[in-house]
């Protein structure tokens, strides 16, 4: 059953619980996490990236197949088709091709810039029944082929994009994409609080869900996350049950 996240994310963050986004790469690992959502009888986020869309032949052919196989598979739990990390064009172009969700991803803009494409976004998504995704504070590492350096969100900042309606909200708390390093010092859990007392308790998402302590991450969902983003977890597996095969 394909929804957007808007009801799922509100119901996680009033029973104080987070809903895994897992990205999807190919049929193999959307099959997958279809049939253990459905198994352990949970709401999940289907997470494309554009480069995974480009892989998958566009945006068009990635909700064909995941309706499709949502049908097929005889899934009953509530199932988001989210872009992740897109640009505006990204954006735009997955709204028309079937999405039930967007993220926009426009940290890298000076804010103004941000909030105007947001805005903008924000109004083309929610005309068409989709939840969208922003985000403040670039995330560290690598994704999709574009490394940051990671970054603190600002919480005025924060602010002003929630402002526009946007329906969650990513905001860097010193977490990173990829494998973090030995010397990683923690989330900001400070940061994260200010975050969530300024955005009007708007459900919060945890990108780079790879490798956070389990603690962490509920604390996190205690301080207003409701999202929790994995994608470096399956590509491990992925690849070395690929290298025993």
């Amino acid at each position: 059953m394909l929804v957007n996240a808007t009801n799922m994310l509100l119901k996680a963050r009033d029973g104080h619980y987070g809903v895994g986004q897992f990205n999807i790469n190919n049929l193999e690992w959307t099959r997958s996490i279809l049939l253990q959502a459905q198994a352990m009888q949970s709401p999940v986020i289907l997470g494309v990236s554009e480069g995974a869309g480009k892989y998958m032949t566009g945006f068009k052919t990635v909700a064909a197949m995941v309706r499709a196989m949502d049908e097929s598979l005889g899934i009953t739990v509530p199932v988001v088709l989210h872009l992740d990390h897109g640009t505006y064009e990204g954006a735009k172009a997955c709204i028309e091709a079937g999405f039930t969700s967007i993220m926009f991803d426009g940290s890298h803009y000076p804010i103004e810039e941000n909030i105007a494409k947001t805005r903008e976004l924000v109004e083309l998504a929610h005309d068409k029944g989709l939840s969208i995704e922003a985000e403040v504070g670039s995330i560290g590492g690598v994704e999709d082929g574009v490394v940051g350096n990671g970054e603190i969100a600002d919480p005025e900042e924060c602010a002003k994009i929630t402002a526009l309606g946007v329906d969650f909200l990513a905001a860097g708390i010193g977490n990173i994409h990829g494998i973090y390093p030995a010397n990683w010092k923690g989330l900001d859990f400070e940061a994260l609080e200010r975050i969530h007392q300024a955005t009007n308790n708007i459900p919060l998402v945890l990108h780079g869900g790879t490798g956070i302590p389990d603690e962490m991450v509920q604390k996190a969902i205690r301080l207003g996350v409701s999202k929790i983003n994995v994608n470096t977890d399956c590509q491990l597996v992925f690849a070395e049950a690929t290298r025993k095969y």
